[in-house]
């Protein structure tokens, strides 16, 4: 059964305030800043936002940053953050603050203060007393200023919206910390200056911060790159281009697993498989809005006799050409379609990860096209095909999201109401817990997205649920109703692992490469102790094989205790050695990685064991 966690924040990481933690990690980023400037004042500032574990700040600098560096800035920064400066929010003129900036010459300054609206207000933040001194700031309560320990010389100020701290001393000097250095382009845009990023986090207590850098380190064992090239399940061959993975015999094997039981839950659940093209015409990508509202993010168009086609980035306009085929009547509705999808997107090399951002991943996709009053009745079905496929993966923790309608979109109020009243009743019939995200839709309809939570407590985007109403009217979708008139379906896009590969990752490490015996590429090996024992685990191996488990026979005639650790390395879940007593006895000594030794078994009742553990999908 999933439970429900409160938020990403509490989640994600040690426990710890979100609004304070916001202003903590955005003053950080000041000090950051400021301590950079003071020690190396050839330094251009750009921005410094925080992020859900810390903070960020680009620079440019003609020398790049140096882990001594790094060690001297965090250094600076506790200096400044002991020295309890006040942190001072000022509303400014636009033109005196422009000839201020061209004075320091920060051309950054200038292009972000050029990107503010006329209308909105121009705000700084200074650490330190700027000239005319706190008194002329009524936001800062005579009751909060500590005493300042530094001359009230000392300022470095920056274009910010804010919010921040009151003042430096509110920073724990022992909660922060710097972690690395990254190269990052002005804007995310590849065409212009490429900086350097500084990333560090910051906390509430030291404790925390502790927390935070203990659960990091164990995300570092638990990375999914390291360990699909150790236990041989994959690799992304850069020969053949960034962000395209390629799935080695092992990692095949399991997404065999993974793909055949997404079928037969579906298959259960009442759907129906499709298998559609992996290129269309570009036409089609115009008619659905893809090249309107997706363009940055699909590759160009290759031409075909004089014919543009498309690597597709979405499965959606198939399955709408699919229902678009023959008329439908009120009486089939719903239908429902799932396919495993293979799409392609453009995605710059900066941001590629692994298997969790690819150019090319198979999505786990499906469609409803249903009638309006059936909807509520079919998210609910995808809530609890939703719960099943999640838990028998072994995820009971997840955050649930409700995304309203956002300023942009099309549709009228009704249908909007129609759609996000359909998802809340289904919400609130399964009894999860949810935030709402107001403004958080897709333009075409609200969405529900649902978070999962693994064994260090990190949570990952995976299933989303979203009411389309764009794509229906686009392709002039209908259906016969019972009066006769054709009617437009409500169309319900929905994935549950997301994608493959990245579910795939996210199984990796979640489980740390130690998966349950359902899972296992291998599922067990025989380790004969020596070649007069090889036959009798050949033997066995067949007998095994043919009940449909997954084994394989160590052939390496190296000693049994090398033969155990090599198992081990590979986190092979079960193990089972043959000497002269087990051949003698017809019988295997078994041991797992769970629970160790648990003795001498016959083949039946070793594959008496086995089977349960697979079809009730625990470990063994």
């Amino acid at each position: 059964m999933l439970n429900p966690v409160k938020s990403s924040q509490q989640s994600s990481c040690p426990q710890g305030d979100p609004q304070t933690l916001l202003r903590i990690r955005h003053t950080c980023a000041h000090v950051l800043a400021m301590a950079v400037q003071t020690l190396f004042p050839e330094t251009k500032v750009t921005i410094g936002p925080w992020t859900e574990t810390g903070f960020y700040y680009d620079f440019e600098r003609p020398k790049p940053f140096t882990p001594e560096d790094l060690e001297q800035i965090e250094i600076e920064m506790r200096r400044i953050v002991r020295a309890n400066l006040p942190v001072i929010r000022e509303v400014v003129n636009r033109e005196d603050i422009r000839a201020e900036i061209i004075a320091l010459q920060e051309p950054y300054k200038e292009e972000i203060l050029d990107s503010i609206p006329a209308d909105e207000p121009i705000t700084r933040y200074f650490i330190g007393s700027p000239d005319v001194g706190i008194a002329s700031h009524p936001e800062i309560e005579p009751s909060l200023i500590h005493p300042i320990t530094v001359p009230p010389t000392e300022v470095w100020w920056d274009l910010c919206a804010g919010p921040h701290l009151n003042f430096t001393g509110d920073i724990h000097p022992d909660a922060f910390s710097l972690e690395s250095v990254a190269g990052a382009y002005w804007r995310g845009d590849e065409t212009k200056p490429q900086l350097q990023r500084i990333y560090g986090t910051a906390w509430e207590t030291p404790g925390q911060l502790q927390a935070y850098l203990q659960q990091k380190e164990e995300a570092k064992r638990r990375d999914h790159r390291k360990l699909g090239q150790e236990l041989d399940l994959f690799s992304i061959q850069e020969d053949a281009g960034g962000g395209l993975v390629f799935w080695h015999p092992k990692g095949a094997r399991m997404r065999l697993l993974i793909e055949d039981y997404w079928r037969s839950a579906h298959l259960a659940a009442g759907y129906d498989l499709l298998y559609t093209p992996h290129v269309a015409n570009v036409e089609l990508w115009k008619r659905s809005g893809h090249v309107d509202f997706y363009r940055e993010n699909m590759f160009d168009p290759i031409e075909v006799e004089a014919q543009q086609y498309q690597l597709k980035p979405m499965n959606c306009p198939f399955h709408v050409l699919t229902y678009q085929s023959r008329l439908h009547s009120y009486r089939e509705l719903p239908v429902r379609w799932a396919e495993l999808g293979t799409v392609y997107r453009y995605e710059r090399s900066g941001v590629l990860h692994g298997l969790m951002r690819v150019r090319g991943f198979t999505q786990d996709d499906a469609h409803i096209f249903c009638l309006p009053e059936q909807a509520a009745q079919e998210i609910l079905g995808v809530l609890n095909l939703t719960e099943k496929i999640l838990s028998d993966f072994g995820f009971s923790e997840y955050e649930v999201n409700l995304s309203t309608r956002p300023a942009k979109s099309v549709g009228t109020d009704g249908i909007w109401q129609l759609a996000t009243d359909a998802l809340v009743e289904a919400l609130n019939t399964k009894g999860w817990d949810y935030a709402i995200d107001e403004g958080g839709g897709a333009f075409y309809g609200p969405k529900i997205d649902i978070k999962i939570q693994d064994a260090i407590g990190r949570l990952w985007q995976c299933s989303t649920i979203q009411v389309d109403f764009n794509l229906p009217e686009r392709f002039d979708l209908n259906y016969v109703a019972a009066d006769g008139t054709r009617q437009r379906p409500i169309m319900v896009h929905r994935a549950i692992f997301g994608s493959l590969e990245r579910f795939f990752g996210i199984l990796v490490e979640n489980y740390a490469g130690t998966f349950p015996l359902w899972l296992a590429p291998v599922q067990i090996r025989l380790l004969p102790v020596g070649d007069a024992h090889r036959s009798y685990a050949e033997a066995t191996a067949r007998q095994l094989q043919e009940g449909g488990f997954r084994v394989e026979v160590d052939t390496s005639g190296e000693r049994l205790g090398k033969q155990i650790r090599s198992a081990e390395l590979e986190k092979i879940p079960m193990v089972a050695v043959i000497g002269r007593r087990e051949v003698e006895n017809q019988t295997l000594s078994v041991r797992t990685r769970q629970a160790g030794e648990i003795g001498a078994l016959t083949l039946s009742e070793l594959q008496g064991k086995m089977q349960h553990s697979v079809i009730n999908k625990q470990q063994i």
